[in-house]
């Protein structure tokens, strides 16, 4: 009876390490699920039997009042931290100049909870959180729940180990769907799920969790006879713990440049997720001789990618005047490194979008870059506050102009009706002289204010007469003969602009890039559209009774036309130059650009696209017919995958627009 019962642990451990940790199932779930109840049996009927790895000791059945203080036996350093290629060179140097070995171990930095377990004679006797690197949590009852962390080792060691408690991104989006229809708080993102998990007082949440672990240290390696890192990870496998398999050996620098570069364009694939790579030194001898500062170990420095997610403190709330009117509150932001660039402020686009998300000025917050591109303040921190924060208020008059504002009735946006308020002028030529408008290049958004201040600029006419003031400008700090020559000749060159850019210049209501696309496609020249009636225009795919209303009201108006005459006469061009294509090949279709391309732009695959018959769309969806993937790609690629959208590469896409 004995001997049975040690041979049903061994067997059901051995099938748990090869099905969880190695992912190469050797029994059947059925002969899995019969030698767990024989082995139940055994220890109800003989519960002297029961053996702290037993797989009976993974139920998490004991609920605690609270979680033991654990002392750590070696402190838990943090890793100091290089956030670009500089500083890892800089850290490379330091070893060198150290006279130690500079080749590396690479290993994914997982976005997890950093945990310790202590091993007697093979048996896991005690799990704990790293706290505050000197004195953590007990959560021995927890870990026992996590299946690949083994219960009893190959080896009837004494060993403490370092790893990360981690949740799949599977696991994650499937536990929030659940926590949605209960009605519950959705969780942040995987680490947050994984770390609250694993500090919950009753076990069988934590085991409802579907938690996992990687094992990355062995502590005190050396005195096991291993000579390296790389070693060390080889023999934590063969005692039984789930080792990553995407670590890499580096003999220099370069080497660990390239890894981290190709980890990074597969991150999104992968599973789990990793927010960087660890650089470790490999020679464990030269580990010991570089030591460690108060806080970090020299040895070892975690290179972090470009943060998805953050959190910053909201400021303030300012307003600022659209070229519409539309009236939109921006946050002021602690600054923040968010993908590799630094935030400060993000729109909150309304009043109903800061309400929602119940925002106070004072609020630490996530901040995120929607379609890894406009940053994007997602909620606050409510947990963090100290009642200090200021909740908001929406203002009633134009910050600009102080006229009234106004709100039409199932609008959410407030506009400023005043037709002569400066604010809509300044921001109406910004967006006149923008990239995807006129794209005139050299005048930007401080020159257009500055101008206008100046009286030189006030409708967009006067653009093109800037050249009349030459020398003016010559004489105004900050410009000199070059500079303003590039000017006028980048103004001059937009005159040769095909109908689209003007339509979508002018700033028309509810005219959007691709509305002026369609309309300067089909009505050939300015002329043409401005006489169309409201039912005229609505015969137009995608072109509905709001836009209709909108253009007719644009062209209905005498200072408009007169407007139009001046550009007109100042030798713009007024109609569409690009040549029809009778090819149909993308008719019906819905297209989604990611990453970086090596053959266009992305205005230019665009125009591609649209020539062939497709439309563009800047978000992944249901809708979505095709996702032209180049390098880099984000999380459109992920969202596409999610949702099972067709991929092309840019090659692909090549060869089906070249046939």
């Amino acid at each position: 009876m004995k001997d049975r019962y040690n041979e049903l642990i061994d067997i059901i451990n051995e099938a748990d390490y090869n099905y969880h940790t190695l992912d190469s199932p050797t029994i059947s779930d059925q002969e899995y699920d019969k030698y767990l109840r024989e082995l139940n049996d055994l220890e109800s009927k003989y519960p002297n039997l029961i053996r702290e790895d037993s797989p009976s000791q993974r139920r998490g059945a004991k609920i605690l009042d609270y979680f033991e203080k654990v002392v750590h036996k070696v402190a838990m350093f943090s890793l100091g931290n290089a956030f670009n290629e500089e500083e890892l060179r800089s850290f490379d140097q330091s070893i060198k100049k150290a006279g130690e070995k500079a080749a590396y171990l690479c290993e994914e930095k997982i976005d997890g909870l950093s945990i310790s377990l202590s091993y007697e004679n093979g048996i896991l006797v005690k799990a704990a959180t790293r706290g505050d690197g000197t004195t953590g949590e007990d959560i021995t009852n927890n870990i026992r729940t996590i299946k690949t962390i083994p219960l009893k080792l190959n080896q009837a060691l004494n060993l403490e180990v370092r790893g990360e408690v981690y949740m799949s991104k599977k696991t994650f989006t499937k536990l929030n769907e659940e926590r949605e229809k209960q009605g519950l708080n959705l969780f942040q993102n995987p680490r947050n799920a994984a770390a609250g998990s694993v500090r919950q007082l009753d076990a069988s949440i934590a085991k409802s969790r579907n938690l996992d672990a990687w094992i990355y240290q062995l502590v005190n390696a050396s005195d096991y006879g291993l000579k390296t890192q790389e070693e060390s990870l080889i023999f934590l496998g063969k005692l039984g713990f789930k080792v990553n398999r995407n670590s890499a050996f580096c003999q220099n620098i370069d080497e660990v440049v390239k890894y981290i570069e190709e980890l990074s364009k597969k991150r999104e694939s992968l599973e789990y997720e990793i927010d960087g790579v660890v650089v470790k030194v490999n020679d464990l001898a030269s580990q010991q001789k570089l030591g460690f500062t108060a806080r970090t170990p020299k040895w070892a420095i975690a290179y972090k990618f470009p943060a998805e997610e953050v959190v910053t403190k909201l400021l303030d709330i300012v307003f600022t005047v659209g070229r519409t009117g539309q009236i939109t509150p921006n946050a002021v932001l602690e600054p923040a490194l968010v993908q590799g660039s630094t935030v400060r402020r993000a729109t909150l686009h309304n009043e109903d979008y800061i309400k929602e998300r119940d925002l106070k000025i004072g609020d630490l917050v996530y901040l995120r870059k929607a379609g890894d591109v406009i940053p994007e303040v997602i909620n606050p921190l409510k947990e963090r506050r100290t009642g200090q924060e200021k909740t908001f208020k929406m203002i009633d008059d134009c910050p600009i102009c102080e006229t009234k504002l106004i709100k039409k009735e199932g609008q959410v946006d407030h506009f400023c009706p005043n037709e002569l308020c400066e604010g809509k002028k300044i921001e109406g030529l910004i967006h006149f002289a923008s990239r995807p408008a006129m794209n005139i290049e050299g005048l930007g958004e401080r020159i257009i204010e500055d101008f206008f201040n100046l009286g030189l600029l006030k409708k967009f006419s006067d653009i093109y007469q800037l050249k009349n003031h030459r020398q003016e400008l010559i004489e105004l700090e900050g410009f000199g003969n070059k500079s303003v020559d590039k000017l006028l000749d980048a103004i001059e060159k937009s005159k040769n602009n095909s109908l689209e850019r003007l339509i979508f210049a002018l700033g028309i209501n509810n005219v959007g890039e691709k509305t002026a696309k369609i309309l300067a496609k089909h009505h050939k020249s300015l002329e043409n559209l401005m006489n169309k009636s409201i039912d005229e225009l609505q015969k137009l795919e995608d072109i509905g009774p709001i836009i209709a209303q909108s253009l007719v009201e644009y062209f209905s108006k005498e200072e408009n036309s007169l407007e139009l005459n001046n550009l007109k006469e100042l030798g713009l061009e007024m109609n569409y130059l690009h040549e029809d294509s009778e090819n149909d090949l993308f008719a019906g279709m819905t297209f989604v650009v990611t990453g970086t391309l090596k053959n266009f732009t992305r205005d230019e695959i665009h125009e591609i696209i649209e020539n062939f018959g497709g439309k563009t769309s800047s978000s992944v969806s249901k809708k979505t017919s095709i996702l032209v993937c180049g390098e880099d790609a984000g999380s459109k690629l992920k969202k596409a995958k999610e949702l099972n959208v067709e991929i092309w590469s840019e090659e692909e896409f090549l060869e089906k627009t070249d046939s």
